[in-house]
């Protein structure tokens, strides 16, 4: 491992043993985090809490326990913040000039004159559903009490909103940047991105997916005079469009042989490194994160694997042949750089990945969401040997305080027998691993799950993975700025059932494992 720079993470030593902890009040843009090895500058102090794979556990410098808390990822300011975010060109800063009343991004509400308040947004007129936005108002009164709303509709037209109560300053300007939220709307403190990640559906327990990434989301925002309950006059009012393809991103079906995908090409005629990107269970061919993940420079396939078009509506078994027709697919693919592919999965799609790096070739780096190390619901077989689904028990599960069911407890332990018939066998694989889980995944638990496998991995001489675990984060874990899912259909029970995750501390966890997953592949698949 390469040691931290002047400055950066903390350790504590046992023997020969090292476990980093990430500091609080530490920014998570720091430039030490796109680096081969991320690191992260030091706070005042260190966040305590330990997961249960310690310096006692035995893991040693090559396989290292990366612990991050919540609460270290939002101190720093949001200048840095918007300033470090590795989005693809230059980071956007709230204008400071008055510009013109109806320009894109910046404009007054109807039938106020051009003096009247104005939104100002920085990228102007459209901007990556993953990249910041940042967010002033000109032209209010010294100190004005005002209320910020956003609201957008997804492809059903179900309504998302979020609100916040601010104060203007001494020359009436308003940068979500530099200006706190009051307490009494969705959040309150600095947040520049809140008006975003705050959002929740006014439809019970609606999640926000998008279906067609060729056309983007579209963002009302709106100023209201005061405080209220209700809210006061309308004083500005502008929209802005959230993009999932950047210019020259190309968009590809692929209906080749049994596969059914969509392969998503950074503009250019160069060779890129490939990752196949495979969902959780539902079925059904999602795009959304294949498509951002392309505007970053990788050559993206957006993996089908049941209810879709002719695939099977209720499979009883995977067969990873299917997804080996994929992997080949993939290298055979001009504009794919080899040697080997990339594997991001979620949930019973990352499951998927595991298996498939340890059964099948040319797998160099499986980003891992929340997954089970255990197959779970549908069997995986491969060349004829079949690995049965472990055993799931409604029974188990747990009251929360949401009132809704806690269903982590209801699988068998996959490292005890008879649990550990469905276990995936990673020792078997040479592929690099990187764990990403919620501290408060009420689904499976998949902190336990990695850091268990980890143990018999670094028992088997294996040095190839790493672990990043997120306090509160629950099941989910979508790109920046998806809002929060956290009471949803149980994926197995399919009965509404907690999935975990706290608001504020889950808004951070995305944007930090956004950036750890991209920094990750750009390592171990891009061969000099």
């Amino acid at each position: 491992m390469v040691p931290p720079c002047r400055g950066c993470w903390q350790g504590c030593n046992n023997g020969s043993r090292q476990i980093w902890h990430l500091p609080a009040h530490v920014d998570p843009h720091h430039s030490c985090l796109n680096s081969p090895h991320p690191r992260l500058c030091v706070g005042s102090c260190i966040h305590k809490r330990s997961l249960s794979l310690n310096a006692d556990s035995g893991l040693d410098n090559s396989g290292v326990m990366w612990q991050v808390s919540a609460r270290s990822l939002c101190r720093a300011s949001s200048r840095a913040w918007q300033r470090q975010l590795p989005w693809p060109g230059p980071a956007p800063a709230a204008p400071r000039s008055r510009g013109p009343a109806w320009s894109p991004g910046t404009a007054p509400a109807q039938g106020l004159s051009s003096m009247a308040p104005s939104i100002h947004l920085s990228p102007a007129a459209r901007s990556l559903f993953d990249q910041p936005l940042a967010i002033a108002v000109q032209g209010l009164g010294p100190r004005q009490q005002v209320t910020l709303r956003t609201s957008l509709r997804d492809e059903t037209r179900e309504l998302f909103q979020a609100s916040a109560r601010y104060q203007a300053g001494d020359d009436g300007e308003l940068d979500l940047a530099r200006c706190p939220a009051l307490p009494g709307g969705s959040f309150s403190g600095l947040e520049p991105m809140g008006l975003l990640w705050a959002l929740q559906p006014e439809k019970p327990f609606w999640r926000l997916v998008k279906r067609d990434v060729q056309s983007p989301f579209l963002l009302q925002l709106e100023v209201f005079e005061g405080h209220g309950e209700r809210h006061g006059r309308l004083l500005a009012q502008a929209q802005h469009e959230r993009a999932f393809l950047r210019d020259g991103v190309r968009r590809i079906p692929v209906r080749e042989g049994r596969i059914r995908a969509t392969l998503f090409l950074p503009p250019g005629e160069d060779t890129f490194p490939g990752i196949i990107d495979i969902h959780g269970l539902g079925g059904g061919l999602f795009e959304s994160r294949a498509s951002l993940l392309a505007n970053h420079g990788f050559a993206t396939l957006a993996l089908a694997y049941y209810q879709f078009e002719d695939l099977p509506q209720e499979p009883k078994t995977l067969h990873l042949e299917y997804f080996e027709e994929a992997v080949n697919y993939m290298l055979q693919h001009p504009q794919v750089k080899g040697p080997g592919v990339g594997l991001l999965g979620f949930s019973k799609g990352a499951e998927v990945s595991l298996a498939m790096a340890a059964f099948l070739k040319n797998i160099l780096a499986v980003a891992s969401l929340n997954a089970p190390v255990a197959v779970t619901a549908i069997p995986l077989s491969y060349k004829n040997k079949i690995i049965p689904t472990v055993a799931l028990h409604e029974h188990k599960a747990k009251a929360t305080n949401s009132k809704f069911l806690d269903y982590s407890d209801g699988m068998d332990d996959p490292f005890q027998a008879p649990g550990d018939q469905s276990r995936i066998p990673l020792e078997k694989g040479e592929a690099q691993l990187l764990f990403m889980v919620g501290q408060d995944d009420c689904v499976v638990k998949s902190e336990y799950h990695a850091t268990e496998v980890c143990k018999l991995l670094q028992a088997q001489g294996k040095k190839n993975f790493q672990i990043l675990s997120y306090p509160g984060t629950g099941h989910c874990i979508d790109p920046p700025f998806f809002p929060l899912y956290h009471i949803g259909s149980h994926p197995v029970f399919h009965k509404r059932a907690a999935l975990g995750g706290e608001l504020r501390a889950y808004s951070k966890a995305q944007v930090h494992a956004w950036s750890q997953i991209q920094a990750f592949f750009k390592k171990y698949l891009i061969v000099n």
